[in-house]
């Protein structure tokens, strides 16, 4: 009897600290510029070991809530995710007219994206003194517009594991840039992507002058927007098999960057 009342009692205690458990949602703010961003780092706070940080760039829309909600899921228990405000805290996009005003600047001037999410990389290291971040194993994630933009953090040399591109803008301003690409490349496109498979040629091309460990995947019956759920537009629409591929395709890869095997 007394062993199993000493049973419930501990069962009621996991119970308890599993309720309390939930994901973090830290707002981070840096200025650049004389620009004030706005970005959320997002962790489980029921797991205190450190674990891999990744720079995670959303879409065109930005941080919003949708963009907390898939950075939840990754995130899991096994990394620290900084989602990452490239345009300011006062630009906030609702309609694809106000997304596409706001990454106009920064295709329109890489060397400025670049400067924008090589502060990211640096904000998010400046969290391991609360976070339980592991500062030794960091990369970077993006999507669509987000997945240039870890590109070009690739392209700049940065000093990470990886990087993984779903959906992601393929060009570049500068292909020499790729010689300083110290980072493992995964990019995942749709084979229907009309947006991006154009520039895949060259993408590959600017890859094999690299030195990179690089992956070019290739998602059959796939469009524009794969893993944004909602989305179903002619050309832009989620498309769960491919999502589900991708997201473990990211898993993999990330994995293997942190552990330093093939």
């Amino acid at each position: 009897m007394r062993m199993a009342r000493l049973g419930c009692l501990l069962l009621l205690a996991t119970c308890s600290f599993a309720a309390q458990a939930k994901m973090v949602h830290k707002p981070v703010e840096w200025n650049l510029d004389g620009t004030t961003f706005h970005s959320v780092l997002v962790y489980d706070d029921a797991v205190s070991a450190k674990r891999p940080g990744l720079v995670m760039v959303p879409n065109w829309y930005g941080v919003n809530d949708d963009a907390l909600t898939k950075a939840d899921g990754i995130a899991g228990k096994q990394y620290v995710i900084l989602v990452t405000d490239m345009y300011g805290q006062k630009v906030r996009p609702t309609s694809d007219d106000q997304a596409m005003a706001a990454v106009k600047p920064l295709y329109g001037d890489r060397a400025l994206m670049r400067k924008r999410i090589g502060t990211a990389l640096d904000q998010l290291k400046a969290q391991a003194k609360d976070a339980p971040l592991d500062v030794a194993h960091l990369a970077a994630i993006g999507f669509c517009f987000g997945g240039s933009a870890v590109l070009d953090l690739a392209r700049s040399g940065a000093d990470i594991a990886a990087v993984v591109s779903f959906h992601g803008g393929l060009t570049t301003d500068n292909p020499a840039l790729s010689k300083q690409i110290k980072a493992r490349v995964l990019v995942m496109n749709g084979a229907d992507d009309k947006g991006t498979m154009p520039d895949a040629d060259k993408f590959m091309d600017e890859m094999r002058a690299s030195p990179a460990d690089w992956q070019f995947v290739v998602l059959g019956n796939a469009v524009h927007c794969f893993t944004e759920k909602g989305q179903n537009k002619e050309g832009c629409r989620y498309d769960e098999r491919a999502a589900q591929r991708s997201y473990r395709l990211m898993h993999d890869w990330l994995h293997a960057a942190f552990a330093g095997t093939p």
